[in-house]
Parts: structure tokens; sequence; C-alpha cells
């Protein structure tokens, strides 16, 4: 059922490492939900919550897309043939991030894979713990567990050495990383072309999924208006929202912002948004109005400093 709703492949179930019969490898498989126009219900990422179909399929949704993937689920998966469950007070998350995460994850519960899960004593429905790498653009990981332990496993990495940070952090990181988050960065009127996941989110081999058409006819024989841009903003005040001009007084609207935030990374204000597709990279456009401060456009993610 879910391969005809996921733009990418399903994970294969995972299997049990040699010498450790408590723990299995796994993949954890980014990719998202679309209408039949193509646009984003939500993005995802789709991993297995045990060793076969009796334990299921996780997907991990923003909060911001929940909502709208559960309605998505009770119109197209058929009642008979699945069954969904929302996990949200039965399975917490915790994300180590930083250089030394992947030290301290492994202190912590015995491995951090480096890639793909490990699934450990069971899962988390089962009393055990599910570790991931976290999102490619950012290191980290992602230690999932019933809520129950929640407590313990926050104890168990703080102990190794982990430092309790704010979401903003988090946000900081995300950005200056380039990666786009649902409910921010994307919407309901958002094609994933326009976010640049096609590359990362999508198997073109797999079959057929709600939405392909838009998304094949878009890759090999048209284009987007829109795509997602790495801007700079200098020491300019920007707020999401914000709109980006051709530089001149008269200037047009060729932009907007969606994210912001104080980058140490790049020292400036940086930020995430989307700009015309005949604004091409590297380039310069104003915040505000056609005179006003300069903004520089990059790919996104951005360059290294």
């Amino acid at each position: 059922m879910l391969h005809g709703i996921l733009t990418n492949r399903i994970p294969e179930p995972p299997i049990a490492l040699a010498g450790h019969p408590d723990t299995l490898a796994g993949e954890v498989v980014y990719g998202a939900l679309l209408t039949a126009k193509g646009r984003m219900v939500a993005d995802q990422k789709t991993f297995w919550l045990g060793a076969n179909e009796a334990e299921g399929l996780g997907l991990d949704v923003s909060s911001a897309g929940r909502a709208a993937v559960l309605a998505h689920f009770a119109r197209f998966l058929p009642p008979r043939m699945a069954r969904v469950q929302d996990l949200e007070r039965r399975v917490a998350l915790l994300t180590a991030v930083g250089a030394e995460a992947r030290q301290a994850v492994a202190g912590a519960f015995g491995t951090a894979p480096e890639a793909g899960c490990a699934l450990l004593d069971g899962g988390p429905l089962a009393g055990g713990v599910l570790l991931a790498k976290g999102v490619e653009q950012v290191v980290s990981w992602d230690i999932w567990v019933g809520a129950d332990r929640l407590d313990e496993a926050r104890r168990r990495i703080v102990e190794q050495g982990a430092v309790p940070v704010s979401p903003e952090v988090w946000e900081t990181l995300r950005v200056e990383a380039g990666f786009p988050r649902f409910g921010v960065d994307m919407d309901g009127s958002t094609i994933p072309v326009e976010a640049g996941l096609v590359d990362r989110a999508f198997d073109h081999d797999k079959g057929c999924y709600t939405g392909q058409e838009v998304i094949v006819r878009i890759r090999h024989r048209g284009r987007v208006n829109w795509r997602l841009r790495a801007l700079r903003f200098q020491s300019a005040e920007a707020a999401p929202g914000d709109q980006l001009f051709e530089p001149d007084a008269g200037g047009k609207v060729r932009g907007r912002v969606t994210s912001v935030v104080q980058s140490p990374r790049f020292g400036q204000v940086v930020g995430l948004g989307y700009v015309r597709r005949e604004v091409e990279p590297p380039a310069t456009l104003r915040l505000g109005s056609g005179a006003g401060p300069p903004v520089a456009v990059t790919v996104a993610p951005p360059e290294q400093p």
C-alpha cells in the first residue's frame, strides 16, 4: 500500500548482525507524499519498527504535516489491507548533533550506525531503541524510544557528555546546511522539485506513485518557476515572508524569504528562500525593494565558508 503513495522505495526489512542477536541493521529512506497534482502532503523518513510486518513500518513526519498525512492515509489506504497508528504518544525522539554525537550515542547505547538504523532489543515499541543516522546535511543521530523511556534515554546520552540545547540551535544548523523544513520552507503548495528534493527523495525506477506523472513531466520535459536557494543577508534585518527584488529602483519581485537565522558558521545572517528560475546563482538581489540591502543568492545547501 505504501509503495503506491510514497515517492521513494520502501526499505528492506532489517537483518540481524552477526554475533549480535539483539541488534538489527536496517535502512532509513527519505521521501515524500504527494497529491495527484504533484504538490506535497509532507516529506517523511521510512524505517522498520521491528524485524517484520508484525511491528510495521514507521514514518517520521513533521508536526506541521501530521494532520495532512493522517488524512491522506484515511483516503488512500484501504483499511482491510493496511492499518495506520498514530504513535505520537507512544514513541519519543531525541536527536544528538555535532562532531562528537556519534561517540556519545555509541557510549550510551553500544552502537551508532554509520548509515541507516539499528534496532536494539526489539525496537521502541518493544521497550528497546531505534538509532538512526540523521539528515545527511547535518551530522546527527536520531534516538527513538518508548515515551516511558524518554527520561532514561536522555540521562544516558547526557552522561556521555551531550548537552541539552534549544530547538533554535537545531534550526540554525539546518538552515546553515540548506535543508528545507516542512511547514516553514515547504507546504501544501510546494512541488518537491522546487525545494530541490528530486534527487534525494525519489526513486525514479520504483513504478507508479501518486503524483508521479507531474514529477516525470517536469523532470524530462518541463521546469519549475521557483527554486529553493541559500541566501546571505550580511547584517541586514530579514524575516520570513520578506520579498526579494531585482537590484534597481523599479526592480521586479524575484523571490521570497522562508527561513532566517543568525549564523555563527558564516558570521552573518543567512536564510533560505525561493527565487525565480531566471536568477542563476551566484547572484545578488535586494531585500524589501530594488534599492534595499543586497542579498547574495547561492545554491542550497550553501557553499562551505
